[in-house]
């Protein structure tokens, strides 16, 4: 059997390579990154496979027996495409089984909408390909806070718009393992699951912080307005305006929701302190 794995060469693409490698050993993993040399560490073979185009893909999953299709990271309207490139790679070599890394959120009530309607669509596409399938539907990773602890640090406190709503955290490593047991069983087919653990508050992680870190970090709310502004001079209007999305749909309480990551991994999900500390211990 031969797993192979998109956009292997980013971070939850190898935190799902990573997973495999321990469940059936590197023989049965392919990566395939659009630039392969940066795959390379891996330890794993490694194709070539842009998303873009459809020549890439359809060699890159040649024997190939079930695919982990990796949501694109381009323009919510171009990944639409992008994603129907890997799906039609797959059924010409004969993948039997598709897993597809999908997000939490709402379609309609935040700036993040664009990018939830985009994976919606994928989300129907992967169902209507004849192929067996399973969806993960991933909440927001903590790991961002953790790399952006310095930033945090520097200015004493996590300032967004996200105010007094819960965000069920998830980590690159929790969902490398849970889509490692999707891609695996069978009995997992057909179905679309929420990748979340607990939901915490904003104030609430600054605590867990301080609690591993031993940081003095306190929670400060700031207006979407205010916030998008902010993030748009730091990232440019586009990811600017994702990223205060995100936080308003915390705020929202879109991403408080519950959790089915304990029937996709056959385990429950580590807690936002359990994350935390594996995180500080890894870094």
């Amino acid at each position: 059997m031969k797993i192979a794995v998109t956009a292997a060469s980013g971070k939850l693409g190898a935190a799902i390579v990573k997973a495999l490698i321990e469940e059936v050993g590197a023989e049965q993993v392919v990566a395939v990154a659009r630039t392969p040399k940066h795959a390379a560490h891996l330890g794993v073979e490694v194709r070539k496979g842009d998303y873009n185009s459809p020549e890439d893909l359809t060699a890159a999953f040649e024997g190939v027996d079930k695919v982990l299709l990796v949501s694109g990271m381009d323009d919510p309207q171009k990944r639409i495409q992008q994603h129907r490139n890997v799906i039609e790679a797959a059924k010409t070599k004969g993948v039997q089984k598709i897993v597809y890394t999908s997000i939490v959120g709402n379609e309609e009530k935040t700036a993040f909408n664009p990018i939830v309607q985009s994976n919606r669509q994928t989300e129907a596409d992967v169902k209507a390909s004849g192929l067996d399938w399973a969806i993960g539907r991933n909440g927001i990773y903590i790991d961002p806070d953790l790399d952006y602890l310095d930033t945090y640090v520097a200015e004493g406190e996590i300032r967004n718009c996200a105010e007094d709503g819960k965000c069920a955290y998830t980590s690159r490593a929790e969902l490398g393992y849970a889509y490692a047991q999707m891609l695996l069983g069978d009995a997992h087919n057909g179905n679309t699951y929420n990748l979340v653990g607990e939901a915490i508050t904003q104030a609430e992680l600054a605590d867990l912080i301080n609690q591993v870190y031993g940081t003095e970090l306190t929670y400060r709310y700031v207006t979407f307005e205010a916030y998008a502004e902010e993030r748009k001079q730091a990232l440019g209007d586009f990811i600017g305006m994702v990223i205060a999305g995100i936080y308003d749909g915390i705020r929202s309480g879109f991403n408080d929701l519950p959790s089915d990551y304990e029937r996709a991994a056959g385990r429950p999900h580590l807690s936002p302190l359990e994350m935390i500390q594996l995180y500080k211990v890894g870094s």
